[in-house]
């Protein structure tokens, strides 16, 4: 069965040239952004050039104001959501998040409440084709968005190829800058998604992007194409973020490692686990090893060794029974998405507009000047709390 971490799953792609793709419209893209509005630019224009409507999911750094400021002066039709204000019921609550919650492994934050927002805004909306943009990508050609699209009619999930920083685990960054190779996939900070993936969703894991593109068995057909460029960051600055991402980054590379061998779930049994996580913990100390007698600068290397002991030092926590309960939570959460998703559909006749979606959520909203978006401002608050929403 050969249980270890792969160096690369790209050959689970279908990989195609921008130049060999027939492009479609693109109807919304959807920005879950926690920074200043500056950084939304580059969706910005790229709602404008394809015609596409833009869902701002703002939190902390990132204000509804300012996020539609900038899109009305670019002349671009959005709606900006506080989801600090929300309740965190507007999402169903999972079997996933209940294996955690008095754990270590529980984490703290957003980015899967918000893409999750964003895919029920879509189905109520009625939205066929929408590209999930993270507020530090940035697209060198925006026409790429239309081939994502374009190719949503054959796959139902498109990741725009990374060009920039790569997007790894603290761990996988290290062993790459140890020397040794480690290949990128692709994820939710550039993902075009279609409409029979809606029915997928983000667990609060890290590498929920690689589970949401699962079916609940297996990996939906999944392709690559375009460009997208992360912004660099260090990945190494705190060694709290390899703690954090040690169990997601287990279970996801784990399980890919069994769709490289054409397996499936069905074979990461508690043996297989054990196995894995051996192998994980042995990769993890070598790294280490190589880390310090590479010629990397001292301050570096004792950074990078740091995060890889919290990383190896959670490892041990995790046990092939964790992985087992919380895959089979993750299997139950599945069934019940896909009847949420199934209830709204035939609920909402399949989707009438963005303003619809938003009063179905029962968001409450902030109209502004300028409004082309039929969404009523009278949506009821709790008194004293700033309404949660804004649009153009």
């Amino acid at each position: 069965m050969n249980p270890r971490q792969h160096e690369s799953h790209q050959d689970l792609l279908a990989h195609f040239d921008t130049e060999d793709v027939s492009g479609a419209a693109m109807d919304a893209i959807i920005v879950p952004t926690a920074r200043p509005a500056a950084y939304l630019r580059q969706a910005i224009a790229a709602a404008k050039e394809h015609d596409a409507f833009l869902l701002f999911l703002c939190s902390k750094l990132s204000t509804i104001s300012g996020a539609i400021l900038e899109a009305k002066s670019a002349g671009v039709g959005a709606l900006a959501i506080d989801t600090d204000l929300l309740n965190p019921g507007l999402v169903p609550e999972f079997a996933t998040d209940q294996v955690v919650r008095f754990t270590r492994f529980r984490r703290q934050t957003d980015t899967s409440f918000k893409r999750n927002l964003g895919l029920l805004i879509a189905v109520l909306a009625g939205w066929k084709r929408i590209l999930f943009l993270d507020d530090d990508i940035e697209l060198p050609n925006p026409a790429d968005l239309g081939v994502a699209a374009g190719l949503l009619g054959e796959y139902p999930v498109v990741g725009l190829a990374n060009a920039g920083m790569p997007d790894n685990s603290v761990v996988c960054h290290a062993i790459r800058d140890a020397g040794r190779k480690q290949d990128t996939f692709i994820g939710g900070g550039a993902l075009a998604v279609g409409e029979a993936a809606f029915s997928s969703f983000f667990p609060n894991i890290y590498n929920e992007d690689w589970f949401f593109l699962l079916d609940g068995m297996k990996l939906r057909p999944s392709a690559t194409t375009g460009k997208a460029v992360q912004k660099d960051y260090d990945p190494y600055r705190d060694p709290r973020r390899a703690r954090g991402e040690e169990l997601g980054d287990t279970l996801a590379e784990g399980v890919f490692g069994l769709f490289d061998n054409h397996l499936g779930l069905a074979q990461a049994t508690k043996a297989y686990w054990r196995e894995f996580l051996t192998d994980r913990r042995r990769i993890i100390r070598e790294t280490i090893k190589l880390v310090q007698a590479s010629p990397i600068e001292a301050a570096q290397q004792a950074r990078m060794v740091d995060a890889l002991k919290a990383a190896v030092g959670r490892s041990e926590l995790i046990t092939p029974e964790l992985c087992l309960r919380y895959l089979r939570a993750w299997q139950q959460d599945c069934v019940r998405w896909r009847q949420r998703i199934t209830d709204l559909r035939r609920d909402h006749h399949g989707g009438s507009g963005v303003g619809h979606a938003v009063e179905a959520l029962g968001i409450p909203l902030l109209a502004q000047a300028g409004v082309d978006v039929p969404v009523s401002t009278g949506a009821a608050r709790q008194p004293g709390r700033p309404r949660s929403a804004a649009r153009v």
